[in-house]
């Protein structure tokens, strides 16, 4: 049953195996609500299969995933409306304009008054001179403004975005850190966040869940993972991590843990 009080995200146990290939390895961990979480790792550590898992759009070999309460693998259909999902690798339609691709979007999700939500979200994200364009002419910068409209068209209090400014120019990507950090705010609303740009991870996350082949390796805050490892900067931890370093073994990392 889903409910209210719940938390947005609880993984037990979640295990995905491809084959004789485990692409993740019996995950542990919860999101609170309203909060900004890092799912980190290089490439093949499983970002991309959890979130799958976490959106029920992959079943796990074992394990569940509660999303507000409900399991998502046997009930998605009764959290579904209270999420989303934005990726810059999944292209919408690209010969409906936006304002067809968003009409679409907007009757799968249920959304009363669509004409008006539309024009709030394009609003918003001020995308209106883009209504009525098709969506296969627009730039990198234009369809990753219009999927952020398609993922807020519901509100979701829980929304989940994987690399949401990858190939971006820092203007444009600085944007959309900032309209997605006032929507978490404006909206209480919950992200799960795989990125591979550190500083956009120091600056919008709370907690960093770093993996590494597929297990957790790292749960903590930017800081004090930069602190645990002697680092200076998100990405030397990440870079340690990947290489197959722990805090302890990186270097200034011993001796700051024995300071």
């Amino acid at each position: 049953m889903s409910g209210a009080g719940a938390l947005p995200v609880v993984a037990r146990g979640l295990t995905k195996r491809f084959g004789s290939v485990t692409a993740v390895d019996h995950l542990d961990f919860c999101i609170e609500a309203g909060s900004t979480v890092a799912l980190l790792g290089g490439n093949g550590a499983g970002k991309t299969t959890t979130i799958a898992m976490l959106l029920g759009l992959i079943r796990p070999s074992a394990g569940e995933v509660r999303i507000f309460g409900a399991d998502v693998t046997r009930n998605r259909y009764a959290v579904a409306q209270r999420m989303n999902f934005q990726s810059p690798y999944v292209d919408l339609p690209q010969r409906l304009t936006v304002r067809q691709n968003l009409m679409v979007y907007a009757g799968l999700y249920g959304i009363a008054n669509a004409r008006a939500r539309i024009a709030g979200v394009a609003a918003q994200l001020q995308i209106e001179t883009l209504l009525d364009r098709p969506t296969g002419k627009l730039s990198a910068g234009q369809k990753t403004r219009v999927g952020l409209a398609k993922a807020l068209l519901n509100a979701p209090e829980l929304l989940l975005l994987d690399e949401p400014t990858a190939s971006l120019d820092p203007d444009t990507a600085d944007w959309v850190r900032q309209k997605l950090k006032a929507y978490a705010a404006e909206r209480g609303a919950t992200l799960l966040i795989a990125s591979h740009n550190m500083t956009e991870v120091e600056r919008l996350a709370d907690r960093v869940i770093l993996l590494r082949a597929g297990r957790i390796v790292e749960d903590e805050t930017p800081r004090a993972l930069i602190a645990a490892y002697g680092r200076e900067t998100l990405e030397d931890v990440f870079l340690d991590v990947v290489r197959g370093r722990s805090a302890a073994t990186a270097p200034d990392g011993a001796e700051r843990k024995a300071s």
